[in-house]
Parts: structure tokens; C-alpha cells; sequence
């Protein structure tokens, strides 16, 4: 089975709650197999100001030709004014893992 349609995304999220609802809200709209929730903290600088937090990730499992409406939902249920987007090719996996992404995500 070719993997080149399918990616992980990376969204970090400022609460346990909101990283919940959107994960639980990916699933339902079959845009992601698989959302895992990392805590992080994260050291950035945003409008001239240093900012240190905690939050969480979201590694998101889905197939890169939904990209486009992954980024509308998530832009739509994200607190953030400019949410952390980031799309990376899974360039190899299992055979059986695939084919379950697939299965949950296909619709």
C-alpha cells in the first residue's frame, strides 16, 4: 500500500479541554485515524513579546488530500488567532497501520 497520501499534523493547543474537543471533533468528521495528545511548553515570541507556556500537541493521523478542510475545521475550533498548522508525509509505515488509517478516515 502507497503511504504518500498520508501525514501526521501538529497543532498545539492552550487547554487539556479544548485539545480534547477538537481531537474528539476530527475523529467524528473521519479527518483524522488517530489524534495524540502531548503536553509541551513552548518558548516563542509573539507581537515583539517573549512568551513561555504550557499547552498541548496534537499529532493528528490523516490523509494529506484533506489538508484543506483539516485546516478550515481546525482554524474554525482553534482559540489561537493564528493556530500552529504543520503537515509533515508519512514516508513509511506499516502495512497493517496504513490500511487502518484508511479504513478510519475513508468516507
Amino acid at each position: 500500500m502507497s503511504t504518500t497520501n498520508y501525514g501526521v499534523v501538529f497543532v498545539n493547543i492552550a487547554s487539556l479541554d479544548e485539545a480534547n474537543t477538537i481531537s474528539k471533533s476530527l475523529i467524528e468528521a473521519k479527518l483524522a485515524a488517530c489524534v495524540n495528545i502531548f503536553p509541551v511548553h513552548s518558548i516563542y515570541s509573539w507581537k515583539g513579546e517573549l512568551c513561555s507556556e504550557n499547552s498541548y500537541n496534537l499529532l493528528i493521523k490523516t490523509d494529506l488530500d484533506k489538508f484543506d478542510i483539516l485546516e478550515s475545521k481546525l482554524r474554525e475550533l482553534h482559540s489561537d488567532e493564528v493556530p500552529e498548522i504543520i503537515a509533515l508525509p508519512i514516508v513509511s509505515g506499516s502495512a497493517p497501520y496504513m490500511q487502518w488509517i484508511a479504513e478510519q478516515i475513508k468516507g
